[in-house]
């Protein structure tokens, strides 16, 4: 029973059957309990009216036609006296209205003053209200309009309302029932849908809605279902490439070991040849594990900036020399192109690490010529210097481009690479530039290649 009344369907349904009761109470108040009171208020005011409408007449020529049409549309009994004794001139009076003596004319018009009601009961409970005006010093106006009975008028109402009442209360019924279902159809589906997608189910696809909000939240939960189906794909990729990474530098290390354990180990050349091998897939595994620590730290956000100022153009040469092995041994050509020093002030070593990661990547995407090139820009009409990395690699798709950032994911899943990798490093270049707080991003021209650019803040000292 508790989940019963918690349900928005039964809320909702109540509130709309307690809604419809509320009007009906309403209709009662007003149509049958205050109906003698309004009747008789609202016949006092067009009294009033009648008497203001008889002082601005009496004098004109044809004031016997206009009181004669007054007392006939308003149905009251208009009487001129001159003076109070004397009858001058009566209007639409009939058997319902009062015979006024003189003393009863005397006594109205001096009880109130010229300003007032005098309601007198008659045999058939029928009530007569009374308005005596002076009009000048010989004249008085007394304007009469009598009650008719509404006790039957309100008994036909009675049964009416009763029946409108019993009318209205089963259609309500039946309206809160549609609107409710209306309302909480849409709302239970959504429910099972987000529990499925908590269960892990992301293939779910909400329609859309009349209503805004309902249209909002389906394409909020389509979204968030899409956004976890890809982060899950990303998951899996990612352990199917850190398992693959992480068991081929681990085979080699084994491989090597054991061939110096068993046949190497008197050559003293072949023995220091395993060892160099296994020192540098130690190093690929140790990158590859720092990759993966790195940014574990900042999606804990634990990571502090610690700014300097230094000369990014003398890091950027640092870095490049450290390639020349890879230009050496595999034929590539890093080509640096800058327009002199340029003092930056930012985290140094969150830099170093931002540039590895972007020229790791162009190696790895390069095109058959095997070229990366690198600029340092001097933005003069601002405060910043830009640094592209730049391969001839196939480039992005657009659908790829906004994908690129993300942690996990390879455009291209099938590349030779000279490097082994995650797919985290631009997704850790992302988090470091975002920290600084700079510009960034990524142009690509199928075909032709791809540039990842970002600014840093020049120093004053320049």
């Amino acid at each position: 029973m508790f989940q019963i009344k918690n349900k928005l369907k039964f809320n909702v349904w109540c509130y709309l059957i307690i809604f419809s009761i509320i009007i009906l109470l309403f209709l009662w108040l007003f149509q049958i309990v205050s109906l003698k009171n309004y009747y008789e208020l609202s016949t006092k005011k067009e009294i009033e009216l009648v008497i203001d409408k008889v002082v601005n007449n009496y004098k004109r020529e044809n004031f016997r036609a206009i009181f004669n049409k007054i007392s006939f549309d308003t149905d009251m009994c208009i009487e001129i006296y001159d003076g109070l004794k004397r009858n001058y001139y009566s209007f639409s009076c009939n058997a319902n209205s009062i015979e006024l003596s003189s003393e009863k004319r005397d006594f109205i018009y001096k009880k109130y003053d010229s300003q007032g009601y005098e309601v007198i009961d008659k045999e058939l409970n029928n009530k007569v209200f009374l308005y005596g005006i002076k009009l000048s010093d010989s004249k008085y106006a007394f304007v009469q309009a009598s009650l008719v009975p509404v006790d039957s008028t309100i008994k036909i109402l009675k049964e009416q309302l009763l029946i409108v009442s019993i009318l209205v209360l089963s259609l309500s019924f039946v309206v809160a029932i549609y609107i409710s279902k209306r309302i909480s159809k849409p709302i239970e589906i959504i429910n099972d849908n987000a529990k499925k997608i908590s269960n892990g189910n992301y293939d779910v696809s909400l329609s859309k809605s009349t209503i805004s909000e309902i249209a909002e939240l389906n394409e909020t939960l389509n979204y968030t279902s899409r956004e976890l189906a890809k982060t899950e794909n990303l998951r899996k990729e990612l352990l199917a490439n850190v398992s693959h990474d992480l068991k081929t530098p681990l085979t080699m290390i084994k491989a090597y070991a054991e061939l110096i354990r068993d046949l190497n180990y008197k050559d003293k050349k072949k023995r220091e040849e395993n060892l160099e091998v296994i020192i540098s897939e130690s190093d690929r595994l140790n990158l590859l594990v720092n990759d993966i620590l790195e940014l574990s730290k900042y999606q804990a956000n634990t990571i502090k900036l610690e700014y300097q100022e230094f000369d990014i153009d003398a890091l950027i040469r640092e870095i490049v020399k450290k390639y020349e092995i890879y230009q050496v041994r595999d034929g590539y050509n890093i080509k640096y192109n800058s327009l002199g020093v340029k003092n930056v002030i930012a985290d140094k070593k969150r830099i170093e690490q931002v540039l590895y990661n972007l020229i790791n990547n162009a190696l790895n995407y390069t095109g058959e010529d095997k070229i990366v090139n690198i600029e340092l820009i001097d933005k003069l009409d601002s405060d910043s210097v830009l640094i592209k990395v730049s391969d001839t690699g196939s480039g992005i798709s657009k659908k790829d481009m906004e994908l690129v950032w993300d942690k996990y994911y390879k455009a291209d899943k099938t590349y030779s690479r000279i490097q082994i990798g995650t797919g985290i490093g631009l997704s850790i270049v992302k988090n470091i530039l975002e920290l600084h707080k700079v510009k960034y991003g990524v142009d690509s021209t199928k075909g032709k290649g791809t540039t990842f650019y970002f600014e840093l803040t020049r120093s004053d000292n320049n």
